[in-house]
């Protein structure tokens, strides 16, 4: 891990634990020693963050009183909470702990009373379906979307045959029971909609297709707009795979 890295997940984990977080607290979660996070923390503090304590005691972050508080109404508090612990039921795992992670960034930023709030929020999730556990890396995969990088796939379609495809990865659709993959098929020249649970296998290709992503996108939007483009796909069955 970068130091860049390593020095923001050590200010996350001190503003997100319970105070005071000891040192060896803090390597046990970083999985470095505890002279490491010694040395860390004197770099965030000449970095300018206010972080009180010492070795053997603990440490606290301190939230720079310069700064206005964050602040959100009661409502969307319970937005926020209602949303973040949906995707945690629904996330793959570094998606479900992202938004815990987020979660907890923002609580630190929120006056007490707020933290109260959240604490004891009233919208609950409970989802009885959730979508199947994918075998694929799905952070790799939302990489490829970043870097708008090319993907050859190996996919098993709805009839079980099993194909190998070229597609530009353009989005994750999470629906009620599957996460879909929405893409460009460069073998069928059209938009594809492939099960993350059927894909087999993936390597990066190289190939970025930045150029084309924007105007993908909007020739998509514009097809969701257009009852008879559906119409036409969906008797094809040109859209899903």
């Amino acid at each position: 891990m970068a130091k860049s890295d390593r020095l923001f997940r050590l200010l996350h984990l001190i503003r997100g634990l319970t105070p005071p977080v000891t040192a060896a607290r803090l390597s046990a979660a970083m999985e470095v020693s505890e002279r490491t996070i010694y040395r860390d923390i004197d770099s965030l503090r000449v970095a300018g963050a206010r972080i009180e304590g010492e070795a053997g005691l603990g440490y606290t972050m301190v939230e720079d009183p310069a700064l206005p508080p964050q602040t959100f109404t009661q409502l969307e508090i319970e937005a926020l909470t209602l949303g973040l612990a949906d995707v945690g039921q629904r996330g793959d795992r570094d998606l479900a702990q992202a938004a815990n992670d987020a979660l907890v960034k923002i609580l630190a930023t929120l006056p007490e009373r707020q933290q109260r709030q959240a604490a004891h929020a009233v919208n609950l999730v409970n989802r009885l379906t959730l979508p199947q556990t994918t075998t694929i890396d799905m952070t790799l995969l939302r990489e490829a979307m970043w870097a708008e990088e090319a993907l050859e796939i190996h996919y098993i379609d709805l009839r079980e045959n099993q194909t190998r495809r070229r597609l530009y990865p353009l989005a994750l659709s999470y629906h009620e029971r599957a996460v879909m993959l929405l893409a460009w098929c460069c073998k069928r020249e059209d938009f594809r909609m492939f099960h993350v649970t059927r894909i087999q296998a993936y390597e990066k290709t190289g190939e970025s297709f930045r150029p084309r992503r924007v105007p993908l996108l909007r020739d998509y939007v514009a097809y969701l707009r257009d009852p008879e483009r559906i119409k036409q796909h969906q008797s094809g069955d040109a859209c899903s795979s």
